[in-house]
């Protein structure tokens, strides 16, 4: 069947051959002429008209399209040259005021000699910018697709159905039977809308000249799509030179020092239509990717993936692709989470601890701050305790394990998932050609932690004072969420200098040079804080009498009489939606905000009607472009994501799903923009996400032991288990429930006598309001001796009962999730089986068929031979 069908597409591309396209002159030679300074300047005005077309290409062109039929909308829409068959590969923009006018003849001149074709024309909006129009030949794209080894499709793949006994083949027809009956999946595309990707259909192969015949090639114009065909001329605009000397080549370095303004390759038309895509069909593949992936009315629909890919290039299409899985792998976590939480609001009534500090109305704490924080009953903190239970019950150790091998599973299956879409898309074999700072910053945040405890405690609104805690950890987390994003500057220029000093070797290395750099800057600047909360809040403060300072003046903060888990969970809590909110705004607001200013210029002067007439040149150059580090924004965003969702999710099981419903807006965001705002960025190739990889297993590492932390250090879970088993009602007797922990938070709380607070912390209120008389004793959060004890105020042995559970806890829990990480990663194979059976079976198919076409096109041409009368002796076969 194939054979039959491809012989007759390679008789009709080896009937005509191409001919090989030779420069007129070398590009060097250029260099060592005069006719550049002596000839009249291609910036000139005389040859420029307002809103006409001037064309520079080669008169053979101009032959090449004679005689045939042009249609006009080739000649209207802006994606041809003025002749309507020679389509518009790339743009360069320049102003005619710009003093590189010399450099700029000379690129130009060398591009011609390149064998590209150009076309000028003025903007209609401000006759001083100039946009030249670049299109490359049959000659040329053929030439460098070979240079590029560039892989094409040739043969169609043929697909191998295992052999299955008659029982198995009536019961696959009973269950397709069902399925006919079911309403259709909703989160699927509607393939009728998607066009045939016949790329994806077929077996490709580095295209060759020479084995040309080898090919499927329809058409020459559409063999190479737009996004290779810009990538192409992209390569050889890198390459030409623009001065003598051997680093005075290439397009960036013209955009650099301002010769030309922007580079980009065309949009393929408009993204919107009067007529619907239903009944009328897409009138572009940037208007088919705007319904089916970048509205807001598909949001809960699979992503046209091979699509993405075609329009913007395998490196897109692989972020895409990571980003749904992310985002799809967030469901199960977000789903445990969420049970997690509710478990904690079912059980909040039956928790033991939670019902004595909202009873223990005649327990007083000592003051939480120097001077101005009062006496206070245990009681008042109910609140707190039972927001605290929320977050801290019984199944958030669980959830820990849980999300540590979710995280494994996330990667392990993620390789599964990069080696198919690697496969599909033919790029198994391709290769690529001050930290001190943000320490001086968390201690700046620290301080104010510090001195604003007392500020807020003395405050005249009753709202803040009985609150003063949560409303400095709730400034506090505002304030650093404003230095972060200050920072971010800062950093970036930082993370820039130090990688240009390296002196990388090739632009990938530079790439992950600068990548690990910046995410390092990051993680640091935005996960700072929340280890300070996390390890070191309340756990240096020493005791009442005997407070720890800094630098002799200030007292360090304390944690809530309810523990520090609840400012933990709010730092993650406004830190997460903030950071997404404001990413989110950036990403699309700002150029929204921009693209719609630009629109109201453009109809203030030239009404409606003339801006829907602009060529497709004029309005991509409107657009904004893709900022300078193209898709590194975007994988930041989400890497920090990933880490805020995994390192300290057992204090916040909440961040799974917070995460899933921020990707379900970022994945249609992104779309939205990459179609609608975004000049279209050029197509480039890559295998997988890079060095990210690599950074998302440190994060898996990292969580495991920052998780076993949280809940051996911040949490309460060690200690009420120690009370549980060997100091409460059921010590000795094995048993952990709730009535097990009948006395835990008299047994918690250790006794201070008043009369030894030191002169400085002394409060003004003596405690007479509680019960009529001066207060003697207070009550604080520690396991230490009472004052009368032989030695006040030492550790007692459920002190170090309660250290060594936790130490314990954190090697136990750390080994048993590493060995269940590691024994995840060696049962899940990086690459499925079926598609290592399918590589190795296509390889040598592919060997096959080559030998074949090469067979056929010799048996043909002996056969063509015979027929005109011509004979030769030893000819084979």
């Amino acid at each position: 069947m194939e054979a039959s069908s491809s012989g007759s597409t390679i008789s009709s591309v080896t009937g005509g051959k191409a001919k090989t396209h030779q420069p007129a002159k070398d590009v060097n030679i250029f260099f060592d002429e005069l006719e550049g300074v002596n000839s009249p300047s291609k910036d000139d005005d005389s040859l420029l008209h307002h809103g006409n077309l001037t064309s520079t290409s080669d008169d053979a062109s101009r032959l090449e399209v004679v005689g045939e039929e042009v249609p006009d909308k080739n000649k209207t829409n802006g994606l041809y040259f003025r002749d309507g068959k020679c389509r518009i590969d790339y743009i360069l923009v320049y102003r005619k005021s710009n003093p590189q006018t010399e450099k700029r003849e000379v690129f130009e001149r060398n591009i011609r000699a390149e064998g590209l074709q150009m076309e000028k024309e003025s903007s209609l909006t401000n006759s001083d910018i100039i946009f030249v129009k670049l299109h490359a030949p049959w000659e040329v794209l053929g030439k460098y697709a070979e240079l590029m080894n560039v892989r094409m499709p040739f043969r169609r793949k043929i697909y191998y159905l295992h052999r299955r006994y008659k029982f198995m083949n009536r019961i696959e027809k009973q269950i397709s039977r069902f399925r006919g009956w079911l309403p259709r999946k909703p989160m699927k595309l509607d393939k009728e809308t998607l066009p045939d990707l016949e790329e994806n259909d077929c077996y490709t192969a580095p295209f060759s000249q020479q084995r040309i015949h080898h090919f499927i090639i329809h058409n020459k114009d559409t063999f190479f799509n737009n996004a290779t065909r810009s990538r192409i001329v992209h390569h050889i605009l890198q390459r030409v030179k623009y001065e003598e000397g051997k680093n005075k080549i290439g397009l960036n370095r013209l955009l650099s020092n301002g010769s030309y303004e922007a580079a980009f390759p065309l949009h393929e038309g408009s993204y919107r239509s009067k007529n619907s895509i239903k009944t009328h069909g897409a009138e572009n593949h940037r208007h088919l990717l705007y319904e089916c992936w970048a509205s807001w009315g598909v949001w809960y629909k699979y992503q046209p993936l091979d699509l993405v890919r075609r329009y913007f290039g395998e490196k897109i299409g692989l972020y895409f692709a990571w980003l749904g899985w992310y985002t799809g792998m967030l469901f199960p976590a977000a789903f445990i989470g969420l049970f997690v939480f509710l478990y904690g609001v079912t059980t909040l009534n039956h928790c033991q601890v939670s019902k004595e500090v909202c009873q223990a109305t005649d327990i007083i704490m000592c003051p939480i701050c120097d001077k101005y924080c009062p006496f206070m009953r245990l009681s008042d903190s109910c609140i707190y305790a039972k927001v605290t239970h929320l977050f801290d019950n019984g199944a958030t150790v669980f959830f820990a394990v849980f999300m540590a091998v979710w995280a494994t599973v996330f990667l392990e299956f993620w390789k599964r998932r990069r080696a198919v879409i690697a496969y599909d898309w033919d790029l198994i074999d391709w290769e690529e050609e001050e930290i001190c700072v943000v320490i001086a910053a968390v201690f700046g945040i620290v301080i104010y932690r510090v001195v604003t405890v007392s500020t807020f405690a003395a405050f005249k609104w009753a709202l803040i004072r009985n609150n003063s805690q949560v409303a400095t950890t709730g400034t506090a987390v505002c304030i650093n969420f404003c230095i972060i994003m200050l920072l971010n500057v800062l950093y970036e220029k930082v993370a820039l200098f130090l990688t240009n000093l390296e002196q990388p070797r090739t632009e990938s290395e530079w790439e992950n040079s600068f990548t690990l750099k910046m995410f390092l800057f990051q993680f640091v600047n935005l996960n700072s804080s929340t280890f300070y909360i996390a390890f070191f809040l309340g756990r240096f403060t020493g005791h009442p009498g005997a407070y720890l300072r800094l630098i002799n003046r200030w007292r360090l903060e304390e944690c809530h009489p309810s523990g520090c888990l609840i400012d933990l969970c709010m730092q993650m809590g406004i830190i997460m939606v903030l950071k997404q909110t404001w990413n989110n705004f950036m990403e699309l607001g700002y150029p929204l905000i921009q693209n719609w200013w630009t629109r109201r210029k453009l109809r203030q002067e030239y009404g409606t009607q003339g801006k829907t007439s602009f060529p497709q040149w004029e309005k991509d150059y409107n657009l904004q472009p893709m900022n300078a580090y193209g898709l590194f924004d975007e994988y930041l965003e989400m890497i920090l994501q990933f880490g805020f969702t995994t390192i300290f999710v057992a204090a916040f099981p909440l961040a799974p799903l917070l995460a899933l419903l921020n990707n379900i807006i970022e994945i249609r965001l992104d779309a939205y923009k990459f179609v609608t705002q975004w000049r279209r960025p050029l197509a480039s190739r890559a295998k997988d996400i890079g060095i990210w990889y690599g950074i998302l297993e440190g994060i898996g590492i990292l969580s495991v032991i920052t998780n076993a932390f949280v809940i051996a250090v911040t949490s309460d879970f060690i200690p009420r288990l120690v009370y549980a088993y060997k100091y409460g009602p059921c010590a000795g007797q094995g048993e952990a429930g709730q009535k097990c922990m009948v006395g835990y938070v008299n047994a918690s709380l250790s006794v201070f006598l008043v009369s030894d607070f030191e002169n400085r912390s002394e409060p003004t209120s003596n405690g007479s309001e509680f019960s009529g008389s001066p207060l003697k004793y207070c009550r604080y959060r520690d396991y230490r001796d009472p004052p009368h004890s032989p030695v006040p105020y030492g550790y007692t042995l459920q002190f170090w009962h309660v250290l060594a559970a936790r130490l314990a806890f954190i090697i136990v829990f750390e080994h048993l999730v590493f060995c269940i990480k590691h024994l995840i990663s060696y049962l899940i194979p990086d690459l499925p089986k079926d598609l290592r059976d399918r590589m190795r079976r296509e390889k040598y198919l592919i060997q096959e068929m080559m030998y074949e076409a090469e067979l056929e096109r010799l048996q043909k041409e002996r056969k063509e031979r015979k027929k005109n009368g011509k004979s030769y002796h030893n000819e084979w076969p």
